[in-house]
């Protein structure tokens, strides 16, 4: 699902409501049919993967590329004192960096602030498919790259949400991606769901018919910001 809307809409809000960083006012959260309204984040953590529009937020920069997977490997389970880096593990790591076509398979041994912007969301995206998690949240991943490595990156996203099968909910301010990439779009407007939007209604929506639409159900133009230079 992508969600769209304009500056201050309550996209990103959202989110963090879901993954758990904000309580709710009213209702429930229900995840796979379990309500995990008043759980804290933390707890919610083995079942929600989360991406940033940070590239430094989704990893450790100190840490190698190897040992932040090695993390991943444990999101949401208990620590222990054991190694976390055998050979069974680095070979499993390589196989998994390799289909990312970065040459990160490479470079296990490196810092991951030594990275590029993009090779850290891509990593960032391998990580939250080694434990598959029940939902994961896109939080504009890609606005902070430049245009070609955020085309990589999206692409990425889009076969590894289809091939490990994953729910994921993506923020976007592009209303191309909005349309194009999942199965439904929803729109937001002053912290509500104004349009939802999916099947042949959602294959055949233009940019200009949905912007016709968020006029019909705000009453209101759509403002001259990001959601317009997209």
């Amino acid at each position: 699902m992508t969600i769209i809307g304009g500056n201050g809409a309550g996209k990103s809000t959202l989110l963090n409501c879901i993954a758990g960083v904000y309580p709710v006012e009213k209702g429930k959260i229900l995840l796979g049919g379990k309500d995990v309204t008043n759980l804290p984040d933390y707890q919610r953590a083995g079942d929600i993967a989360r991406i940033f529009q940070d590239p430094m937020m989704g990893t450790a920069a100190s840490m190698t590329v190897e040992e932040n997977l090695a993390l991943a490997l444990k999101r949401g389970r208990p620590r222990t004192f054991k190694r976390g880096i055998n050979e069974k593990r680095r070979i499993l790591f390589r196989e998994r960096l390799l289909q990312l076509k970065l040459g990160l398979e490479d470079r296990l041994n490196v810092p991951v602030k030594l990275l590029s912007g993009g090779q850290r969301q891509a990593m960032t995206l391998l990580m939250t498919t080694l434990i598959q998690p029940r939902l994961v949240l896109l939080d504009e991943h890609t606005a902070s790259l430049d245009p070609k490595t955020a085309l990589k990156v999206l692409e990425l996203t889009r076969r590894l949400v289809e091939e490990n099968n994953l729910t994921s909910l993506m923020v976007t301010h592009n209303m191309e991606q909005a349309l194009r990439v999942g199965n439904r779009t929803i729109m937001m407007h002053e912290g509500k769901v104004i349009l939802d939007i999916k099947g042949k209604q959602r294959e055949e929506m233009t940019i200009p018919g949905l912007i016709e639409l968020f006029h019909q159900a705000s009453g209101e133009q759509i403002q001259t910001d990001r959601i317009l230079l997209t």
